[in-house]
């Protein structure tokens, strides 16, 4: 019997789609089905410059593979932009039933090097993005009281990063977003999740490789196919997963995990209140050994992928 496609009938924008994961999403919700926005400005890595192939490249993969796509060429960055992706969806499909915020840029810096431009620059496509096209396309969820948000997160901003201050800002806010929408939009059967990859992709391609160390850990990482993400996601998309709001889900290779959000670890009192010295003296010492260290990602997934 042939296995029934999870997104048939659906019409999904995936924002940054030209290249890497977006590519890889947006093919593999077109083999499940979906009607595919494939919005990419074809922006170099740091944002710069623009070409309409890659998307034009990834919506003629999908019709030669039988799928139903078009392309769109505008920056999530600005808020009017951003509207015309939706806009491109109910345009040529007359719906629209999930988004994928992927869209990104990265501006890597060590932070008192780090300029105003770089850090503003990250912060409007990857956060502001998201909310620029979330907030296009909430009130056609509202309406049609269906929808499924699907937004990309990172462990540089879950666990921490050198040099990322403006990514690791943006995709911890991008946290905080997905959940308020989820609160927000639940009682409208709308969905917001997050997902936090590890793939190789053009972004990654940044990490410096001087070092014997830093080799081997792009080799680790190359392993990692963007195709690998694509599943996760577009399950979220489907209508599988109506009862998966507020989550964050970590893709690695063959391993799907359910990340942490913040929850009080412990506490301690004082009847009669506090004083700067008895903070010192009691809440700290006491509050200590449940610090959390100064981890990168590296060091909390310290095992290979599977």
């Amino acid at each position: 019997m042939a296995q029934s496609r999870t997104l048939d009938g659906k019409v999904i924008v995936v924002t940054g789609a030209g290249r890497g994961i977006g590519r890889e999403i947006a093919l593999l919700c077109a083999a499940e089905g979906a009607k595919i926005v494939v919005n990419d400005p074809g922006s170099a890595s740091d944002g710069s410059g623009s070409s309409a192939a890659p998307a034009e490249e990834v919506v003629e993969e999908i019709k030669k593979r039988g799928g139903i796509a078009v392309a769109n060429f505008e920056s999530v960055a600005e808020a009017i932009p951003a509207s015309k992706i939706v806009k491109t969806a109910t345009d040529h499909f007359g719906r629209l039933d999930g988004v994928v915020n992927n869209a990104g840029i990265l501006r890597d810096m060590i932070f008192h090097k780090m300029s105003v431009e770089a850090f503003e620059a990250v912060i409007k496509v990857h956060l502001m993005g998201s909310f620029y096209v979330s907030h296009a396309a909430a009130r056609l969820f509202r309406e049609q009281e269906s929808g499924s948000f699907v937004h990309f997160t990172s462990t540089s901003g879950l666990v921490g990063n050198f040099g990322q201050a403006n990514y690791a800002a943006a995709k911890l806010g991008i946290v905080g977003l997905s959940k308020s929408i989820a609160l927000d939009m639940g009682r409208f059967n709308v969905r917001s999740n997050c997902v936090s990859p590890f793939a190789w992709s053009r972004m990654i391609g940044t990490i410096p490789t001087e070092t014997e160390a830093e080799k081997a850990r792009v080799e680790k990482i190359k392993q990692m196919g963007p195709e690998k993400i694509a599943p996760v996601v577009a399950y979220l998309l489907g209508d599988a997963s109506k009862d998966v709001t507020g989550q964050i889900f970590a893709v690695r290779m063959n391993e799907i995990f359910l990340m942490g959000q913040s929850r009080p670890l412990r506490s301690v009192h004082r009847g009669e209140g506090w004083t700067p010295q008895t903070v010192a003296e009691h809440a700290m010492p006491a509050l200590k050994p449940s610090f959390y260290k100064l981890d990168r990602s590296a060091d909390v997934f310290g095992w290979d992928p599977i």
